[in-house]
């Protein structure tokens, strides 16, 4: 289903149809062309999973995509009761989102393909795989889905499966094909001599720890990876 109202002049402001979603963020990463609006009452999907552990009943959660600059409006992602849509991310001319049926206990991976504006289901997997929810997340690239706990030990769950517990402090945040790439925060020192540094722990696949960067990489709006020292 689309929604779109055009504006008649370049000048005049253009409302876009959302039904209700009032905030919406650029999709990441490597695209300038989408946007994604959400609606959950939970704020991530560990606290989702615990409240529908808990007996409440949660909202329907609904995704939007908006296309830049004509401001089409694609309602193609299916919307759940009693679970959770992550927020996208951009690959390949696809957006893929993560999505949890805690009823169905299924985890699922979609794919909005942007040319032709089509859904598919990319993966199933049952949601008895992972512990819990927490920090369980999309990643590229390639696409996988991640999992880090509160006990300090990382997983990834697809398409292949590894597991390796991390030094304190690292946070993963970037799989650039066979390097997964962990930020790392350092203190040492007290009052006057106090130090505080951050780091980027680079590890392969089986969690050895390849090198460490001084300094931070960030992925840019157009997909490109900076290295920040």
């Amino acid at each position: 289903m689309i929604n779109t109202v055009y504006n008649e002049c370049e000048n005049v402001m253009k409302t876009i149809i959302t039904g209700g979603i009032t905030t919406i963020h650029p999709v990441p990463f490597g695209t300038s062309e989408w946007y994604y609006g959400l609606t959950h009452e939970a704020t991530d999907l560990f606290e989702a999973e615990t409240l529908f552990q808990q007996g409440h009943a949660l909202k329907r959660n609904e995704l939007c995509l908006i296309h830049y600059p004509d401001g089409a409006v694609y309602w193609s992602l299916a919307s759940i009761d009693d679970g959770y849509l992550a927020a996208p991310v951009f690959l390949e001319n696809g957006i893929y989102v993560l999505s949890v049926s805690f009823n169905e206990k299924v985890i699922r991976i979609y794919c909005f393909d942007c040319s032709s504006c089509q859904v598919s289901v990319v993966q199933e997997l049952p949601l008895g795989i992972v512990k819990n929810c927490y920090n369980l997340q999309l990643h590229i690239k390639p696409l996988c889905l991640t999992r880090q706990g509160d006990d300090n030990q990382f997983e990834i769950l697809w398409p292949e499966t590894c597991s390796f517990e991390l030094a304190p402090h690292e946070s993963f945040f970037l799989r650039d094909e066979d390097k997964l790439y962990f930020n790392k925060w350092q203190e040492e020192g007290e009052g006057t001599e106090y130090r505080y540094w951050e780091e980027t722990a680079v590890r392969d696949l089986q969690g050895n720890l390849m090198e460490v960067l001084p300094g931070d990489i960030c992925i840019m709006p157009n997909g490109e990876t900076w290295y920040i020292k």
